[in-house]
């Protein structure tokens, strides 16, 4: 299974924010969408990405204002990204090896979606069900 076949299923919406915006307004959306990331895009170019953990981590136990601090002073601007033809398992690996949950999928250096670590493990459980009942069916003839 591959990338596009994930964001077929799931959808291709990109919430994004500003990153001159607050660490406060960006906590904002995420809560308003009910997602743990966000990507960070100027003028439509991918700048960075914004987690739970970044607010966890560089606000909440550095004892900042998330109202004072703007999300460029904590986003983490390295930022994997993934294509519509990869396929899970390099995306699995890759999210284990680097410990993350978010990856952007770029088509010709544009942003047209994001999987997340649950997207790429409930298609691998619906791989792993179809096999297991192919196998079913073919014991039982």
């Amino acid at each position: 299974m591959t990338v596009d076949q994930i964001l077929k299923a799931k959808g291709r919406n990109v919430y994004s924010i500003f990153s001159n915006l607050t660490v406060y307004d960006a906590l904002k959306v995420m809560g308003e969408k009910n997602i743990g990331a966000i990507l960070v895009m100027d003028d439509n170019v991918l700048k960075g990405i914004l987690s739970e953990r970044d607010y966890a981590r560089k606000i909440v136990l550095k004892d900042k204002s998330s109202k004072e601090t703007f999300v460029h002073e904590i986003m983490e601007s390295h930022v994997f990204t993934v294509k519509l033809s990869d396929n899970l398992e390099d995306c699995m690996e890759l999210m284990s090896e680097k410990r993350i949950r978010h990856l952007p999928v770029l088509e010709d250096g544009n942003v047209v979606g994001v999987i997340s670590i649950s997207d790429v493990v409930k298609a691998i459980i619906e791989i792993q069900k179809d096999t297991i009942n192919h196998l079913n069916s073919y014991i039982s003839q």
